[in-house]
């Protein structure tokens, strides 16, 4: 896991991911980034998140009570949003959280 730099840029080393495999790479300040590489079936229980959810398929399928997704596929879910997800083949995703903050005028 990596804070978020103070200023500049980082590098955070993402190897290849076992199957079932998450990995952290950024969890600091309410914001996380997860690489996950899933195998096929049901990832969960109907659920929400405080937070936006932003998930990109790398490789693979996934889906969700309204659609179905593949490689290449942005998935944006704001707070409060119930779902349930899996995947028919398994897939690879890239996954963030953050805050919502409401826009100013």
């Amino acid at each position: 896991m990596t804070p978020l730099p103070r200023s500049g840029s980082i590098k955070i080393e993402a190897a290849s991911l076992a199957v079932g495999e998450t990995r952290t790479l950024i969890d600091d300040a309410g914001y996380q980034t997860l690489l996950m590489r899933v195998e096929a079936g049901p990832l969960g229980t109907l659920h929400d998140h405080d937070k936006i959810e932003q998930i990109y398929v790398i490789e693979g399928d996934f889906f969700d009570d309204d659609e179905s997704y593949g490689a290449g596929d942005f998935v944006l879910r704001m707070p409060g949003t119930m779902h349930r997800a899996g995947s028919r083949n398994g897939c690879t995703m890239l996954i963030t959280y953050m805050p919502f903050v409401e826009a100013r005028p």
